[in-house]
């Protein structure tokens, strides 16, 4: 049976429904505005919001929900987000069950705008979570999936605002060559991480898609989950010690918003390095990863850096 992972608690989305009835009238908009052009829209994660802004352009109003530096794992939204999602006409989500607390926020709100899951035709993962099948929503850490999430952004831009789809075709098109050289070039970087090497433990389940497309292995995750709420059984963490001692792993590599003392644990018991990546959020403006293509490039880098 395949399994959607929730973290919206029937006591929060109660309280939060509650709170929203009370709010919504007096709210104001509490996400990030991006651009300012005609098209009224909406994404979920900074990452979705890059990929929607380099299709989008000047063209579309784009504002961002989740604030830069956010887990959508353990995200809680607020009753005055519902404004923004009030005011877009596209509402573009990774989907692939990240967002699980959207769907009750929309319908509490009588959201009317069309929700777009950007991940729609990616050949989606599936990681066992206890007795039951989950899917992996980490989709962005193989570009060859934000390519399909390119084209499902500009069909999408494209029926609501006509005049101007030709303008987010181009776009479209220019940003998959970027893509295509990004996916390019992370095959030229990882041939030099001999075979052996291409083992990965991670925090929480992020790089199995990432792990499929460039021939490595994810070896086991500290969680045991793709989500990073998960909380490991002292058993669980000597197995995944043992693990790493009889393959020769080289790294765990930690997500940038995830407690690295457990980590920093099992580095120190196996005598392996921790490794800081980018999972679910850009940086800000300025920082190493603040769009979608800086953001694998850096990641890439670490990842390589402690292989080889």
């Amino acid at each position: 049976m395949t399994r959607r992972y929730s973290f919206f608690s029937p006591f929060i989305h109660r309280t939060w429904l509650a709170a929203l009835t009370i709010i919504l009238s007096a709210c104001n908009i509490g996400t990030q505005v991006v651009t300012a052009g005609g098209l009224k829209v909406l994404a979920t994660t900074s990452i979705v919001g890059d990929v929607v802004s380099q299709v989008g352009g000047d063209a579309i109003a784009l504002s961002i929900l989740m604030p830069v530096g956010t887990d959508p794992h353990d995200f809680q939204p607020r009753p005055k987000d519902a404004t923004a999602l009030l005011d877009a006409k596209i509402i573009f989500s990774n989907g692939a069950g990240l967002e699980a607390f959207l769907q009750p926020m929309l319908e509490a709100a009588g959201v009317a705008g069309t929700v777009i899951e950007v991940s729609k035709g990616n050949r989606l993962l599936h990681i066992p979570v206890g007795n039951q099948d989950s899917v992996d929503p980490h989709t962005w850490m193989d570009p060859n999936n934000v390519i399909t999430w390119t084209q499902n952004i500009a069909e999408s831009l494209s029926s609501a605002d006509p005049a101007h789809a030709a303008y987010y075709q181009a776009n479209a098109k220019a940003y998959i060559t970027s893509l295509q050289e990004l996916d390019d070039w992370i095959r030229a970087e990882v041939e030099g991480i001999p075979s052996q090497n291409r083992l990965l433990v991670v925090d929480h389940a992020v790089l199995s898609y990432f792990a499929r497309q460039y021939g490595f292995v994810q070896e086991g995750t500290i969680t045991g989950s793709f989500s990073s709420e998960a909380a490991p059984s002292a058993r669980e963490l000597a197995s995944l010690e043992d693990k790493i001692r009889q393959t020769g792993v080289k790294a765990i590599f930690v997500s940038e918003a995830i407690n690295q003392t457990l980590a920093n644990q099992v580095a120190a018991d196996t005598g392996i390095k921790a490794v800081r990546i980018y999972h679910a959020s850009l940086t800000a403006r300025g920082g190493p990863a603040a769009s979608y293509l800086d953001f694998m490039r850096y990641n890439v880098n670490a990842i390589v850096g402690a292989l080889k």
